[in-house]
């Protein structure tokens, strides 16, 4: 999006370094991620940079509210009560669609919020390995808030981990080894010393929670980085496992469970903001607006993209047998704002943040883009194309 940049980065690209670049981040962990990864970064313009602060700053405000966890209540289903909720999230993301507005600036449109920790590990590995073979600007950062490397890893690993023995924290899903995002999982174990385990390594003696090592010894669990997608875990009764979410037991969650509904697509209908556009619980409206192709209707219990419908109609609306479980969201039109070889890619850009204990605000801490030349992002919108995918934003520091 910087042109100058853009048009270097453009001139030097190379298939065989974008082939050796894959190639590193596969080899640092013995591992070659199965998403697709950009053959470029973004490059962030300075009015860019401010708005996007300027929408996290005033979606925060939001979630930083008195009232909050009233307000978001309806979003907890009433079987899926965990014990030992906090007073806050500890991971915050925002999704924002790189828009034009009417005089040809660019400008953030919020799709998405979440309180659920995502690719915090390996955002900083591919940031590490553009950085290698391309010629990134030294006054250019993926991370905010004069963060350098080592207060990056710091601060993750004081949140994560704190004073407790790494081995007796874990990071929690449902068969890691065959989730998409395994790299993440596999950078925290290596860096911070936890274990990554499925919910079916976790046994149960009274309240206490434990897993048996490679050694053959059991070891108990303090504390539990969740990254299990609860609602989805309900649908798998085929897994055999001991431990349960909405039973009482003396561990200490890192992302409690509930902060992946409160903070979703439950809260854009609350938030007011430029960056933000109208959304509506589906139950809540009493007339469906006049201009009903202009929205996208989303379920609140879904994740990845799953169950979205673009182009709605009238008939769509009346077939949904549980509207008090949708939203309409106005539609956010992307523009193709980063030049390519051959077609210019879409962008989306995550904004990762972190919320510590005693502290009265999440800060902003590294980012994620992702490119498209679809009708949205996504792996089946891209099909067959170059220049989409995953990647990182380098933002002037």
């Amino acid at each position: 999006m910087i042109s100058q940049i853009r048009e270097q980065f453009n001139s030097n690209f190379s298939q065989d370094t974008y082939q050796k670049f894959l190639n590193y981040i596969a080899a640092r962990y013995d591992h070659r991620p199965p998403f697709k990864i950009a053959e470029t970064p973004v490059f962030v313009p300075d009015n860019l940079k401010k708005k996007l602060f300027d929408a996290c700053e005033s979606i925060t405000d939001t979630l930083c509210r008195t009232d909050f966890k009233a307000l978001s209540q309806g979003a907890i289903l009433p079987d899926q009560i965990v014990p030992g909720e906090d007073e806050h999230t500890v991971f915050l993301q925002m999704d924002f669609g790189i828009c034009k507005e009417a005089n040809g600036e660019l400008s953030p449109q919020l799709i998405e919020v979440q309180g659920f920790p995502s690719l915090y590990f390996f955002q900083d590995l591919v940031a590490e390995a553009y950085r290698k073979f391309y010629d990134i600007p030294d006054n250019f950062s993926h991370l905010f808030n004069g963060l350098t490397r080592q207060d990056y890893y710091d601060m993750l690993r004081r949140i994560c981990v704190g004073d407790t023995d790494p081995k007796e924290v874990v990071l929690l899903e449902v068969a890691p080894t065959k989730q998409v995002t395994y790299i993440d999982f596999l950078i925290a174990q290596r860096e911070l010393g936890i274990a990554v385990k499925c919910v079916t390594d976790l046994k149960k003696e009274g309240n206490n929670v434990f897993y048996i090592d490679e050694q053959g010894r059991k070891v108990q669990v303090k504390k539990i980085i969740n990254r299990v997608i609860f609602d989805e875990l309900i649908k798998r009764d085929d897994l055999a496992r001991e431990f349960r979410f909405t039973q009482e037991a003396n561990v200490e969650w890192v992302g409690h469970p509930h902060w992946f509904f409160r903070i979703s697509k439950h809260t854009l209908p609350i938030l007011d903001s430029p960056y933000v556009p109208k959304s509506y619980f589906l139950n809540q409206l009493d007339q469906m607006p006049d201009d009903l192709e202009n929205y996208v209707l989303k379920p609140l219990y879904s994740f990845a993209g799953t169950g979205v419908i673009i182009n709605i109609n009238q008939y769509d609306i009346d077939a949904i047998k549980d509207p008090e479980n949708y939203i309409l969201q106005r539609k956010v039109e992307y523009a193709p704002v980063v030049e390519t070889l051959d077609e210019p890619s879409k962008c989306e850009i995550r904004m990762l943040m972190l919320w510590e204990k005693g502290q009265a605000r999440p800060i902003m801490v590294n980012n994620l883009a992702r490119l498209s030349k679809g009708e949205m992002i996504g792996v089946r919108y891209n099909k067959n194309k170059t220049w989409v995918g995953g990647a990182v934003g380098f933002f002037s520091s």
